[in-house]
C-alpha cells in the first residue's frame, strides 16, 4: 500500500485491489495496516474491495469533519479509470439511472425507478472489439454506481464478480476499476490539492 501524501492532518494512499477499506470479514484492511503508525484514523470515504486507487484518510477529528463535509456536499472532484467489456458505440456519454439495493442479492445494487438519482459521465480513451478503456466522473456517490451503470449499458467492467458474466468476468482475476484522480480542499489551509495515480491494468 503506497502513501502518496502525508502531513499532520491527512494521509493519501494508493489502495491495492483486494484490500478492504475498513475492517470487515477479513483480518486485513487499510485500517489494519495503518493503525500501528497513527493514533487516529478517520476513514472519510471508501473504495470497494476490488477497486484500487486513491483514498484520503483524516489523522485527527477536525480534519475528519472537514473532509467528510466535502464528500457529503460533493465539493471534491473524482475521476476513475476502468476497462469495460466490448467496444463502446460512442466516444462519450452520460448515464442517468436511479439505483437502489438489490435486497435479495445484497450487497448488489440495481437500476430501479424507485432508486436514488445517480449520474455518471464517461469518456472513452481507447477501444477495440473486446475491450474499451474509459474515464468515469461520478456526479453522485451511490454504492457500486460505476459498476452498475456500465453493466446497464451492456459493457460491464472487466473482472467484475458482481455484474460481469462469462468472458467479461474471466478476462481478469481483478476488477478493472481504479480511482485515478482526487481533488480536495486541505482541511486546515483550505488550499485546493490534487492527487493522481496511474491505473495498474
Amino acid at each position: 500500500m503506497q502513501i502518496l501524501y502525508q502531513d499532520k492532518h491527512l494521509l493519501v494512499i494508493n489502495k491495492p485491489s483486494g484490500l478492504l477499506s475498513q475492517p470487515g470479514s477479513l483480518d486485513d484492511s487499510v485500517t489494519h495496516r495503518l493503525q500501528s503508525q497513527f493514533p487516529f484514523l478517520g476513514i472519510v470515504h471508501r473504495l470497494d474491495q476490488g477497486t484500487s486507487g486513491i483514498m484520503v484518510i483524516a489523522l485527527n477529528q477536525k480534519a475528519l469533519s472537514h473532509l467528510a463535509k466535502q464528500f457529503q456536499f460533493r465539493t471534491t472532484f473524482k475521476v476513475y479509470e476502468a476497462e469495460v467489456f466490448g467496444q463502446l458505440p460512442l466516444s462519450k456519454g452520460h448515464i442517468d439511472l436511479p439505483l437502489r439495493c438489490d435486497w435479495p442479492n445484497r450487497p448488489k445494487q440495481e437500476v430501479h425507478p424507485e432508486g436514488k438519482p445517480s449520474q455518471t459521465h464517461w469518456h472513452c480513451i481507447e477501444s477495440s472489439s473486446k475491450r474499451s478503456r474509459v474515464l468515469l466522473i461520478p456526479h453522485t456517490g451511490r454504492s457500486h454506481q460505476l459498476r452498475v451503470h456500465l453493466a446497464s449499458l451492456g459493457h460491464p467492467i472487466i473482472g467484475d464478480y458482481f455484474y460481469a458474466q462469462d468472458e467479461a468476468l474471466n478476462m481478469s482475476n481483478r476488477l478493472h476499476l481504479h480511482a485515478k484522480q482526487l481533488t480536495i480542499h486541505h482541511p486546515i489551509t483550505n488550499q485546493r490539492i490534487h492527487f493522481e495515480s496511474k491505473a495498474p491494468f
